[in-house]
């Protein structure tokens, strides 16, 4: 099976600045595919590429399975959906006005009837049946976005491509599009999706790629991403001598001390162990009153990959 999206050494350079820098992907068909990277990381000018909206300065580009380029890759651009920053749309008419519009001017003629035809499947799907008489300009942003997303899913694409959707949602609305993710991945839909907000991605994607400085400096399911060695959470009674002892031990790094109550907190690698770490401290005369794996999260790793680049906060 071919893969949903394809670059190879995919780069794009202004005034002699690579801003995409020879990037490799390969997106399987079905999968939740987050991207992620900083501020000026070069996401939206991937997906510019990925759409035909910015020419490459080298490299390629398959959709589809469909090559792009000059002169090529539309009948694979009719089965991809896109959301590229804010979606506009006439705040006077009602969503489902909306709708019709687009349906009826977007994509070709023979396929206007299909289009109008799954208005009311788009809107259950982003959950906006009951909202469909309304005015947008009535719509919270969230309902906006879902609005954009039902507008990218009128020609029933087999791949949907969307920027940053959930900028500026409060946390229900994170959660709505979040979910509405899932379920089209889930349903079959091949989801791309660029976003700097790093926990709703690991919770929701199969698969995410790090983007810093125009280049890939990760690529995998998110549990593959954090660092094989453990973190602890040691509490001790005396925190300056349990730091002189632990950082003896191989495979041992202490990375924070704690003044409120003695906490310690300690990266482990072959062949240090929490078993070890614990009788070490005991054996030296240090009370131990807590020993807790910590479970690093997926914005710890994404600092480390990135390297200084400007990372939102």
């Amino acid at each position: 099976m071919s893969a949903a999206l394809t670059t190879r050494r995919l780069t794009k350079t202004y005034k002699g600045v690579a801003a995409v820098d020879a990037l490799d992907l390969a997106v399987d068909p079905g999968t939740l595919f987050g991207f992620l990277g900083p501020n000026g990381a070069g996401k939206s000018t991937t997906i510019r590429m990925l759409l035909g909206l910015v020419r490459p300065t080298s490299g390629e580009v398959e959709v589809l399975g469909e090559p792009m380029g000059p002169g090529r890759g539309m009948a694979a651009l009719r089965r991809v959906g896109a959301l590229i920053e804010d979606p506009a749309f006439w705040n006077y008419l009602s969503g489902r006005r909306n709708l019709e519009y687009f349906a009826r001017a977007a994509g070709p003629d023979d396929g206007r009837e299909a289009r109008l035809g799954r208005i009311d499947e788009v809107l259950e799907t982003v959950e906006l049946t009951a909202a469909a008489g309304k005015k947008v300009k009535a719509y919270s942003h969230g309902m906006r976005q879902r609005l954009g997303i039902a507008r990218a899913l009128l020609g029933a694409p087999e791949l949907l491509i969307l920027d940053e959707p959930t900028n500026g949602l409060d946390p229900q609305g994170i959660a709505e599009i979040r979910s509405l993710l899932r379920r089209l991945a889930d349903g079959g839909t091949t989801v791309f999706v660029s976003s700097h907000l790093l926990a709703e991605v690991e919770a929701m994607c199969d698969r995410v790629g790090v983007l810093a400085h125009g280049r890939l400096v990760a690529d995998g399911p998110p549990s593959n991403l954090r660092a094989s060695s453990a973190r602890l959470r040691v509490g001790v009674d005396d925190p300056s001598r349990a730091e002189r002892i632990l950082a003896g031990l191989p495979g041992v790094t202490v990375e924070t001390v704690a003044g409120v109550n003695g906490a310690l907190r300690v990266r482990l690698a072959e062949p240090a162990t929490p078993a070890g770490v614990n009788a070490s401290l005991v054996q030296a005369g240090v009370a131990v009153h807590e020993l807790a794996q910590e479970h690093e999260r997926l914005e710890d790793v994404f600092l480390d990959l990135v390297g200084g680049a400007s990372v939102p906060r």
